[in-house]
This record gives C-alpha cells, sequence and structure tokens, in this order.
C-alpha cells in the first residue's frame, strides 16, 4: 500500500487558490484527489463538468458558493458539488482554508472549467 506524503506535495497555482494532486496517474482509478490551500479574500468560481466533487474541508472557515447560494463551512464539514454546477469556496478566515476534494473521474486537467465571474467573497 503506498503512502504520499502531505510533505511531498507540490502545489501549483491556480485562480485564487494552490492546488496539489498527490495520487499518480493510475493509483486509485476512476477517482482523484486534490489537497486546495485558499488564502483569505475573494475569488471566482469554477465547474467540473463530467463528474460530482466531494469536498472535505480539513482546515479552517469560509463560504462555500454553490451557484448564487453561499454556506458556511468549517473543519470536519463536508460538501457534494453536483456536475456542471458553478461553484467557489473562499476562505473568510485570518490563515488558509485546506480542503481535500475527491472527483470520481481520473483526469482533473480534463474535468476543471475556470470562470471569470462572478467574483465571490
Amino acid at each position: 500500500m503506498p503512502v504520499f506524503r502531505g510533505t511531498d506535495l507540490s502545489y501549483v497555482p491556480l485562480p485564487g487558490r494552490r492546488s496539489a494532486d498527490p495520487l499518480p496517474p493510475g493509483v486509485a482509478d476512476p477517482c482523484s484527489l486534490r489537497v486546495v490551500r485558499i488564502p483569505p479574500g475573494p475569488r471566482t468560481p469554477h465547474r467540473h463538468p463530467h463528474s460530482w466533487e466531494v469536498v472535505y474541508v480539513a482546515e479552517g472557515t469560509g463560504r462555500i458558493w454553490e451557484g448564487d447560494h453561499a454556506t458556511a463551512a468549517g473543519a470536519g464539514d463536508v460538501v457534494a458539488i453536483p456536475p456542471g454546477v458553478p461553484h467557489a469556496t473562499v476562505c473568510t478566515g485570518r490563515s488558509e482554508l485546506v480542503l481535500v476534494c475527491f472527483f470520481p473521474h481520473p483526469d482533473l486537467s480534463g474535468n476543471l472549467d475556470e470562470l471569470g465571474g462572478p467574483v465571490r467573497d
């Protein structure tokens, strides 16, 4: 059983956040996982056209926008977002919001549409 260490994660910038994909291709297919770190402040939404996204809030507090509706969320909460729904998670605390995001889809790059707005806060 392979163990993928959090200290080995390599984060890349995305609009309003940094993300890391700790599972190599082929591990846990057809699922994928992303660890996301969101600094305080507004951001624009995105969507996943081919799958649900299940989000576990690991650290911090924020607001999860699903379409035009916002819900407060904090450490320990789980959110399920249907395919194609524009959404954004905004950090409302003083330190980063850390999310663990699960997708029943093997290719995150082909399952992500960044949207230009509206800006969410």
